[in-house]
């Protein structure tokens, strides 16, 4: 799946997340199934510290961007985990110990996913372009 059919606005979220290192971000695309959102951003953190840097990034990328304001916050003193309500998406960062116990990649697997590689594993693998750039879609 090419990430340039997503928003603008999701692709400013992916970069902002990895502005802050953020690892194994996932975007699910939920649009087809009429539900609350149209995506999930979903991405890692390694410490609180970088979950609430993570976030901010993105929340500060968004307005500077695009004039864009969450219209709900969830779990910012959290060590665990943290959601920007966007309307139209949805941002979950989490610590690795939550994503798995949430594991919402599984309760959404039946709907495209792209999973965005790591820049460390992009610049490894010697892609000169790693940035949003999806590894599959696994639907």
């Amino acid at each position: 799946m090419n990430l340039t059919n997503l928003p603008q606005s999701v692709r400013l979220v992916i970069e902002a997340m990895q502005n802050k290192k953020a690892s194994a971000i996932t975007v699910l695309d939920l649009s087809k199934i009429g539900t609350f959102t149209e995506y999930f951003v979903v991405g890692t953190g390694f410490s609180t510290p970088q979950v609430q840097a993570i976030c901010t990034e993105v929340e500060e990328q968004l307005y500077k961007e695009l004039k864009r304001e969450p219209e709900h916050r969830e779990g910012r003193g959290s060590n665990d985990w943290a959601l920007l309500d966007f309307g139209g998406f949805i941002v979950h960062v989490f610590s690795e110990q939550a994503r798995r116990y949430y594991d919402l990649e599984r309760l959404w697997r039946n709907v495209p996913r792209y999973d965005i590689p790591d820049l460390s594993d992009a610049v490894l693998s010697g892609n000169d372009s790693p940035r949003l750039r999806a590894s599959g879609d696994h639907s």
